[in-house]
């Protein structure tokens, strides 16, 4: 399956060891595209970590798989991607020039300050 989402927060990253050896797995929340938007917690497993920069309020393309388990006469989902992508365009930066100016030296430039009104 595959969903076109936000990314609205990464969560701490988890890791332990288990009898396979060492583990890690990294929950992000994510919200849907779509006309009524659905946030989902999505977990990324072990090497699907690797090579993937997350940024909050980037767009990404993410394919996933869902799997449910019983546990105590209780049933839980999980949504497992297998591989998260940027979508093309939409996680450009902002220029660096525009960052690299602040206010102050725009304003400072012109002789003006944030005391004085700007007419």
């Amino acid at each position: 399956m595959e969903l076109k989402a936000k990314l609205l927060e990464i969560l701490p990253l988890q890791t332990g060891k288990g009898k396979n050896g060492d583990w890690k797995k990294q929950d992000i929340v994510v919200e849907t595209q779509e006309k009524y938007p659905k946030k989902v917690c999505v977990s990324i497993w072990g090497d699907k970590l690797d090579g993937v920069t997350l940024k909050p309020q980037g767009l990404y393309e993410i394919s996933f798989d869902i799997e449910s388990r019983e546990f105590n006469g209780r049933w839980y989902t999980d949504v497992k991607a297998w591989k998260i992508t940027p979508e093309s365009g939409a996680n450009e930066d902002v220029p660096p020039e525009f960052l690299d100016s602040s206010p102050s030296d725009e304003l400072s430039a012109f002789g003006a300050s944030y005391d004085e009104p700007p007419f």
